[in-house]
């Protein structure tokens, strides 16, 4: 009976350790799902700036892809996971890098957007903290829907702005190469 007892939870323990993968500090999972769409990570990379870790960002699809071309202009769900590894990252600075995120992928034409891009800052009116997770979510002919640590913070129409908003990490002048690269898993 012990040999058996061991056995199981060698093998939860083997099923649980596989289920995830590690970047620097963060741990992501391999499978999500939303809604009725299992999502698996096509690949996951670091945010750094000086050699400082700020978070560890992931990109699950339904299936692979390495063509960020292809992956912005789909009308499919999928989403982007951000776990904050840094105190560095605040709510100030998250706001800044967004707001600069969405000028460079609309190379500086946020007129159309404006409207949507300051109910998305909203989304982080309460401070950011080390392990808070934010789940961006783009749902099929809905729009992106947010999650910060599993709680929706709402929903912002159109796949115009999912276009915008995940151009910030896979467009030409991405948040980072680095965060880029992994996303698309070419690291």
């Amino acid at each position: 009976m012990k040999k058996i007892t061991l056995l199981v939870v060698a093998l939860i323990s083997l099923t649980t350790a596989t289920a995830q993968i590690r970047v620097g500090k963060a741990v992501l999972p391999y499978e999500e799902n939303f809604g009725d769409t299992d999502l698996k990570l096509n690949g996951a990379g670091m945010r750094e700036m000086l050699w400082i870790d700020l978070y560890a960002g992931g990109l699950y699809l339904q299936k692979k892809s390495k063509d960020p071309r292809a992956i912005l202009d789909a009308n499919e769900t999928m989403s982007i996971k951000l776990n904050i590894v840094s105190g560095f990252v605040t709510q100030k600075k998250m706001i800044k890098a967004v707001r600069d995120g969405f000028n460079k992928a609309t190379f500086g034409n946020t007129k159309p957007l404006d409207e949507r891009i300051n109910k998305f800052i909203k989304f982080f009116n309460e401070p950011i903290v080390k392990n808070d997770i934010f789940d961006i979510v783009y749902i099929k002919d809905k729009g992106v829907q947010a999650f910060k640590n599993g709680k929706e913070l709402g929903v912002i129409e159109g796949r115009d702005f999912k276009y915008a908003l995940f151009k910030i990490w896979l467009g030409d002048e991405p948040a980072s190469e680095g965060i880029k690269n992994g996303m698309l898993g070419l690291q």
